[in-house]
């Protein structure tokens, strides 16, 4: 599997296309198609790498494993700001649809008005 392919299979895995990827990355919107055919810059594959949450040896296919590589896996999430914002939020491996994400939202914060 090249580079290109991972990248495209993982940001399926993820709920985002490969134009909303770039954007998200801060490419052209057709920057990572060019990719199929040309070797991309390593910082530009680290910078995709971190918005998909998985290690560049993954995308390069040194690994099977899609582990980031960020020292700090520990960090806090803030569960309102990515329930609310747009964007990608998984369970079980599957992205959520905005409803879900909306659902949770309003779940949580009834249950934190009944502390």
């Amino acid at each position: 599997m090249t580079v290109f392919e991972r990248i495209k299979e993982t940001a399926k895995l993820r709920g985002t296309n490969l134009k909303n990827l770039a954007k998200q990355v801060g490419l052209s919107e057709n920057a990572i198609y060019s990719w199929k055919n040309k070797t991309p810059r390593t910082d530009n594959v680290q910078a995709v790498a971190d918005v998909l949450g998985v290690s560049v040896d993954y995308l390069l296919g040194n690994t099977d494993k899609m582990h980031s590589n960020k020292k700090d896996e520990n960090v806090p999430i803030d569960l309102d700001k990515v329930l609310s914002e747009e964007g990608m939020a998984m369970f079980d491996g599957q992205p959520l649809s905005d409803e879900y994400k909306k659902a949770l939202l309003a779940m949580l914060k009834t249950m934190k008005g009944n502390d």
